[in-house]
């Protein structure tokens, strides 16, 4: 009968103890990445692309990928390599992919989180090759996740991606070209 009792405890109590065990592990996981991204430093940057008091870095990521430019024709009649939008990978501190960047300018992670937003002053790279720093403004958010409260962010440490200084002529219309690039985004989000 004891045996038969122990026996019945441990049904019960080996599920109940897997469950707690598993949201301790969940919470360590969470905390590690909300603790990870508080600790991170806020890079060092020209004041025209100063992310605005108040504000703090709650996402790092490193884009590997593209700017993609078509060929267009502008106002006065010639033609020249338009941005079309970005496609790159991005990737936290770890080299783990955490999300795409995409024409919008939108950035969406992993987790869901999603925002949008418009470049609203840029400081030129340290190198002509290079295309500029930005400061970004979100405008709009989609998904909850870490994303959800971010309304800045900052484009620095850009190498590559500027467009072909030739080929964009009348018989070149449409045609696209993708120039490989890297850059840092750093997310900011009101201080906690």
């Amino acid at each position: 009968m004891r045996r038969a009792l122990q026996l019945m405890l441990m049904r019960r109590l080996v599920p109940a103890v897997a469950i707690m065990m598993g949201f301790f592990v969940l919470g360590c996981t969470l905390g590690a990445a909300q603790s990870a991204a508080q600790n991170e430093p806020a890079p060092d940057v020209p004041d025209a692309i100063q992310a605005p008091a108040g504000l703090e870095v709650v996402v790092y990521a490193h884009a590997t990928g593209s700017q993609i430019y078509a060929c267009q024709a502008v106002a006065d009649g010639k033609f020249s390599w338009t941005l079309k939008g970005p496609d790159a990978e991005l990737r936290d501190r770890k080299d783990k992919v955490i999300g795409h960047h995409f024409a919008g300018p939108t950035w969406k992670l992993t987790d869901g989180s999603e925002v949008t937003g418009k470049a609203v002053a840029h400081v030129d790279a340290l190198d002509a090759e290079s295309i500029p720093w930005l400061l970004v403004n979100v405008v709009s958010h989609a998904g909850n996740g870490l994303l959800s409260s971010v309304t800045t962010i900052q484009r620095v440490h850009t190498h590559g991606g500027q467009p072909p200084a030739e080929g964009c002529d009348a018989a070149h219309r449409d045609a696209e070209v993708k120039s490989s690039y890297t850059a840092d985004y750093y997310f900011y989000a009101p201080a906690k």
